[in-house]
């Protein structure tokens, strides 16, 4: 008896861990060039983390938790709602999973974490939503061209 993943399993896992790289790297970009140095959506998961855990530290978790996120749950959840995403094209289906990432943090986690609706509480204007629909839109456009050639290579 084996206990392997399933090959579509697998294939959103790696597609999340395609997406997670190319967001990592974009807020790396980010933060080189000084952009809304203010905004820190990463220190925003660690506080909720240290509040969840009762800790002060998690030592090496600020780099591990984007992939963690990006590569496990949310690349696991897409390829559970890939074929359900409305488009004719993997760009469609794409963007369409970013703008519903995008919506669940502005309307979620940045109220959760004490930013108000898309972070409008931190005084910085449209510039943190905007700046997060780009990041997610291209984290889940790679995500969604990875997984379909992906599974295309059957």
């Amino acid at each position: 008896m084996q206990f392997g993943l399933s090959a579509k399993i697998k294939n959103s896992l790696v597609a999340g861990l395609c997406g997670s790289v190319v967001h990592s790297a974009l807020m790396a970009a980010r933060d080189f060039v000084g952009f809304i140095p203010e905004f820190q959506p990463y220190d925003d998961v660690q506080r909720v983390l240290h509040s969840i855990i009762g800790s002060t530290s998690i030592s090496g978790a600020t780099l591990i938790i984007p992939f963690i996120t990006g590569a496990l749950f949310v690349g696991f959840v897409f390829g559970k709602v890939y074929l359900y995403l409305p488009g004719n094209n993997v760009i469609y289906k794409g963007m369409f999973f970013g703008i519903l990432v995008w919506l669940a943090m502005g309307l979620v986690f940045f109220p959760l974490v004490g930013h108000g609706v898309f972070a409008v509480e931190l005084g910085l204007g449209i510039r943190p939503a905007m700046l997060m629909l780009g990041m997610l839109l291209t984290y889940s456009v790679t995500m969604s061209v990875v997984y379909d050639r992906l599974n295309a290579l059957k």
